[in-house]
């Protein structure tokens, strides 16, 4: 008879795997221990918003500004920045750019149209609609961006057309990207459809309406949208705001694309290139001639220049200085006035009235030119026509007494040095003669009348 014997199975390896199991899980619970506190510390520190704030006609500095915001913004790793915008409208140009920089950004851009009283006009327009979230401070407006042609000309009707419908496509494309009204952004630019903010909330047209920058943060917390296919959810409670100002040299060049700057800078270049032909060797006028020349004509090319403005300007300064060389008996001054105040007038497109030129700025500066003009024109003028006081051309008109007969060879006496002369016509020892010419040491003289006879020199 077999008898089987069963040997029992020893308990440690149970024991051991049991312990590296808990071993394990141990291990995982504080992995995910370790990473719920790093993200309650993430959530626990602040999140930050930039800020922007910019005021004034678009133009190549506020596109620049943007953008410059916008990098700042992007490198401080911000939840979004508020772009604040107050603007009449501007160029096209500088409206695209900044509607690229927006739609290109990697986070949300928020454009807020204030403070109390500020507009999103024309191109402000485009811009609100391209934001992420648009909203407005009470007491408002935005719309009325139909496009008009810089330059003071006007466009004919297959141009104007082009223009309108290209800018009706584009508003169109940026009303439905962001899924805004439509039909009020084809109106807007087609009709000049304007809406307070709050018939623009209404209307579809923006998201928020927000008394302040921190109501405006309170009502986008828990906001949400998209960043290219990514879904973001803005968290700006307890949120810590940073302002980004302007530079300086933004700020600077912000200033003189202003029209009362640029014709300022443009009158004073005229004239100080004036001065510095007129009196050669000053080099003072005519190094703060070219300087104000050139941010004059950096000015120029963001405003909507008028040229017939810009000749009529000029003619009145040629005019005012053959004044001072021709005998006109005023007529020239009177009309050299009249084509500066009219230049001046004509300058900027008056479709433009944010471009004009401020009359207590005008007056002020076409007086001063006239003033210093005839002044300076007239000193030069003398200057050329005073006798050379040294050298042999200085003696030429000068008059002295004949030492000797002179017939027509002799000797006569001027500024008590005596001199070898030929006279034009027989002179009598002690007659006034006058130098009509010198050539080397020998002068050519021609005798007084008796009457002109005067004191010797």
């Amino acid at each position: 008879m077999t008898i089987f014997r069963t040997t029992p199975s020893p308990v440690w390896p149970v024991r051991s795997s049991l312990w590296h199991s808990r071993k394990i899980r141990a291990v995982v619970a504080l992995i995910v221990l370790f990473c719920s506190c790093q993200v309650d510390l993430s959530r626990a520190e602040p999140s930050l918003v930039v800020t922007a704030a910019y005021e004034g006609v678009i133009n190549p500095v506020a596109a620049e500004y943007l953008h410059e915001a916008i990098a700042h913004a992007e490198q401080e790793r911000a939840q979004f920045l508020v772009f604040q915008l107050d603007t009449p409208g501007g160029l096209d140009t500088s409206m695209r750019l900044m509607i690229k920089d927006i739609t290109g950004a990697q986070l949300p851009i928020v454009v807020y149209v204030a403070p109390t009283g500020g507009r999103a006009a024309s191109a402000g327009v485009f811009l609100t609609l391209a934001a992420h979230v648009s909203a407005m401070a009470p007491g408002t407006n935005i719309g009325a961006a139909h496009p008009v042609a810089m330059g003071g000309g006007e466009m004919d009707e297959v141009m104007k057309a082009k223009v309108e419908n290209d800018a009706i496509a584009y508003i169109r494309s940026i009303a439905e990207r962001r899924g805004r009204n439509v039909d009020w952004a084809e109106n807007a630019v087609k009709k000049s459809v304007s809406a307070t903010a709050t018939q623009a909330q209404e209307l579809g047209v923006i998201d928020l309406i927000a008394s302040s920058l921190d109501d405006l943060l309170k009502q986008l917390d828990g906001w949400e949208l998209a960043i290219g296919e990514q879904p973001v959810t803005l968290q700006t409670r307890d949120a810590r705001t940073s302002d980004f100002p302007m530079s300086w040299r933004l700020e600077t060049m912000k200033a003189i694309s202003d029209p009362n700057i640029a014709y300022v800078l443009m009158t004073i270049g005229t004239i100080g290139l004036i001065a510095e032909l007129y009196s050669p060797g000053a080099i003072l006028p005519g190094v703060v001639g070219a300087i104000s020349l050139i941010l004059a004509f950096y000015s120029l090319q963001s405003l909507p220049v008028n040229y017939a403005g810009v000749l009529l300007f000029i003619l009145g300064i040629v005019m005012l200085i053959l004044e001072v060389t021709v005998t006109s008996y005023g007529v020239l001054a009177i009309g050299g006035v009249t084509a500066m105040v009219l230049g001046s007038l004509f300058l900027f497109n008056q479709d433009f009235p944010y471009y004009q030129l401020s009359w207590s700025v005008m007056l002020p500066v076409i007086a001063l030119a006239v003033g210093f003009t005839l002044l300076v024109v007239n000193f030069g003028v003398r200057a050329l026509r005073r006798q050379t006081p040294t050298g042999s051309e200085g003696m030429i008109g000068r008059i002295g007494s004949a030492k000797t007969n002179l017939s027509p060879n002799g000797q006569i006496v001027i500024q008590g040095e005596i001199w070898d002369a030929v006279s034009s016509a027989p002179v009598t020892e002690g007659q006034s003669i006058q130098i009509t010419q010198i050539e080397g040491l020998t002068v050519h003289v021609k005798p007084l009348e008796p009457q002109n006879e005067g004191g010797h020199n």
